[in-house]
């Protein structure tokens, strides 16, 4: 069967975000930072054209930042998150298989379709009326050929944001154009080892001997040539693997030496943990906590510790989790230090209904158990933190050093714009 893959990709997804509402920067410089306004993480067209580049630490630019008077925001994930919900709830209006790939990416399988490049401009133009962010798409017969049309179409204004690669002419001539770096599963350290051997484009990694590329490096690799050459390979995933463990974590904004305040923390992580584990349907046997200084302070002595322990039974119940949390963070708690960072981990999942019952654990009935967390959930989802757990801080972020935030303009009433 001839497939046909379409990559939406939204452009400068985080600095679109914030752009939405705030119609007056859409041809301002935006950077969006990384947790505690360390690092570049988002940028628009104009601070790329300005040269900053990507996880840049914000204050190695500033005299830049300052002289084009670069807008600049902290990481609003609450914003991104549901934006992101939005534009894949339009793009399922498109085609009845989709593939989610990131926050700001989705496959669409068109195999059947007539009319791409009218197809894809009528998304572009969809998404942009419905949600508000543009977007480009890349359409191709294989998966890793899709993401290097939608790197053409990023890249190459006269594409109008839309690059069919289904005439074979036309793919060979824009893998010759583009660098082996850009091809879809080459990392860093293949793109050299290739390059020494003379690979330097694309279509000079297209053109090599399968099963020299399999023995000289993978099969994954193999099969990435056999998809420059417009074979099929790798499938639309439509149902996501369960994840096999779930972290909560952060680096402080300020150090914290006070073991009641980080046991706040631990205790967060744990709900937040919890509440993620129970969106998968997934229960957890194992609870990992672990607390560290900084490595980067010299002055401050160092310690850094962790501790896994096992729940009676796999649960969900965020009662249980931070029960167990609550002991193994006592376990490894030292005064004294400047912590910098901690977070809990969750492992060792069994769905949901797969769970064979201790019969010597007395406990309340499952049901009951189910519908008080369910409870906990959904009065959550209208305002996260409007109920929470005895050892949890109620404030929110209260732990990262976000300066320049902006508001949660779609699922905060009180921050709904003024019009």
């Amino acid at each position: 069967m001839n497939h046909t893959f379409a990559l939406v990709d939204c452009n400068n997804f985080y600095a679109s975000c914030e752009r939405l509402f705030r119609p007056e920067l859409k041809k301002t410089p935006v950077v969006v930072l990384s947790n505690n306004d360390g690092c570049i993480v988002a940028r628009s067209q104009e601070v790329k054209d300005l040269g900053i580049k990507m996880a840049t630490p914000l204050f190695k630019v500033m005299d830049l930042i300052r002289q084009h008077q670069v807008q600049v925001f902290s990481s609003n994930y609450t914003l991104y998150g549901d934006i992101s919900a939005r534009v894949m709830q339009t793009l399922e209006e498109f085609t009845p298989n989709l593939e989610i790939y990131s926050i700001d990416e989705a496959f669409l399988d068109l195999s059947g379709f007539d009319h791409l490049e009218e197809y894809a401009q009528k998304i572009r133009s969809t998404l942009y009326q419905h949600v508000g962010v543009p977007v480009c798409v890349g359409i191709a017969p294989t998966k890793t050929l899709a993401k290097l049309a939608n790197y053409a179409a990023k890249k190459f204004k006269a594409t109008g944001g839309v690059v069919d690669l289904s005439d074979p002419e036309r793919q060979k001539k824009l893998l010759a154009m583009t660098p082996v770096s850009e091809v879809w599963g080459v990392g860093r350290n293949h793109t050299k080892s290739l390059e020494q051997i003379g690979v330097t484009s694309a279509l000079n990694l297209a053109q090599m001997d399968t099963q020299n590329i399999k023995r000289r490096y993978s099969i994954v690799m193999e099969r990435t040539v056999r998809e420059l050459n417009g074979e099929s390979c790798i499938e639309l995933d439509d149902s996501p693997e369960p994840k096999q463990q779930i972290m909560c974590s952060r680096s402080f904004g300020e150090k914290i030496s006070d073991y009641s305040t980080l046991r706040e923390t631990i205790c967060e992580f744990s709900a937040r943990a919890a509440e993620k584990l129970r969106q998968e349907n997934q229960l957890a046997h194992v609870v990992n906590v672990f607390i560290r200084t900084s490595p980067f302070v010299k002055i401050d002595p160092n310690y850094s510790n962790s501790a896994t322990g096992k729940l009676i039974q796999p649960s969900s119940d965020t009662r249980d989790i931070l029960a167990l949390t609550s002991k193994l963070f006592d376990s490894i708690w030292r005064d004294g230090y400047r912590y910098a960072k901690a977070g809990v981990m969750l492992g060792d999942f069994c769905p949901v209904g797969q769970l064979q019952g201790n019969l010597f654990h007395q406990q309340m009935s499952e049901p009951s158990r189910d519908k008080l967390m369910q409870a906990v959930d959904s009065i959550n989802r209208h305002g996260q933190g409007k109920i929470w757990f005895g050892g949890q801080r109620p404030q929110q972020d209260w732990f990262m050093k976000q300066a320049h935030l902006s508001p949660a303009y779609t699922t905060c009433w009180d921050s709904l714009p003024l019009v």
